[in-house]
């Protein structure tokens, strides 16, 4: 099984773990020069980054360039391209519009995957545009969920390879406030209905229950810590996953 994680642009480096494959992010606000530089750093200390390109983000071509380019310049080999979770700041409304552009060429693709949908589209115009960003695609990372039978539905329908976001560690009332966040309705109802002692949702849940569900089906996992990168370097030391 291989593993990735996902990280902030000012994530402290010398916190993370011996994983080749690290996301570096930008958020709703966020400043793509310092996502690239992250990713510098990052190339710098021997990981594979993958920087995020969330469209709506970005403004328009000139900025979609230069954030592709500071990103090669610096020998970034791979891009996670997005839609992004907030209102276009410019030009671009989906990832399909930055993928048209070219500017990914020689580079690995990585597109997003909702095997719960999203609160941002409905699922008709998700599945369209699933369909419209595959013959660019080289893999898809999904979403975090929790249901096993919604990710080995979702792989048998691809013709890529799937990285299958979990989470590291966490409390399952953390788990419930993340899922509200990102609108992951089937993963709350999951919870609710497989945790319901008081003891149970104090307690960490171990994200190989997960992984042992699915592992036939596919070897990647892609890991979003929500802030706990300590708690998931422990697991995954612990589990001889690094």
């Amino acid at each position: 099984m291989k593993f990735s994680l996902e990280i902030g642009p000012k994530t402290d480096l010398d916190t993370l773990p011996s994983l080749k494959d690290v996301y570096v992010t930008m958020l709703p606000g966020g400043d793509y020069k310092e996502t690239s530089d992250q990713a510098a750093k990052l190339v710098k200390k021997g990981y594979n980054p993958i920087p995020h390109f969330p469209a709506r983000s970005i403004e328009n071509d000139l900025q979609l360039k230069d954030f592709v380019n500071r990103c090669k310049n610096e020998g970034v080999k791979q891009a996670l391209v997005i839609g992004g979770s907030r209102d276009p700041i410019g030009k671009f409304d989906s990832s399909i519009q930055l993928l048209e552009t070219g500017y990914f060429e020689k580079m690995k693709v990585g597109i997003a995957g909702h095997p719960e949908g999203s609160p941002d589209i409905s699922d008709s115009k998700l599945e369209e545009a699933m369909k419209d960003k595959k013959p660019y695609a080289d893999y898809i990372v999904t979403q975090w969920l929790l249901d096993p039978q919604l990710i080995v539905d979702f792989i048998s329908k691809q013709t890529v390879p799937v990285h299958v976001g979990i989470t590291g560690p966490l409390k399952i009332t953390s788990l419930i406030k993340f899922a509200n966040i990102v609108g992951a309705k089937n993963s709350i109802n999951f919870l609710k209905s497989n945790f319901s002692k008081a003891l149970d949702l104090l307690k960490p849940k171990d994200p190989n229950d997960l992984i042992e569900k699915v592992k036939s089906h596919t070897d990647f996992f892609h890991i979003y810590t929500f802030g706990g990168l300590k708690e998931t370097n422990k697991w995954l030391m612990e589990n001889k996953y690094v």
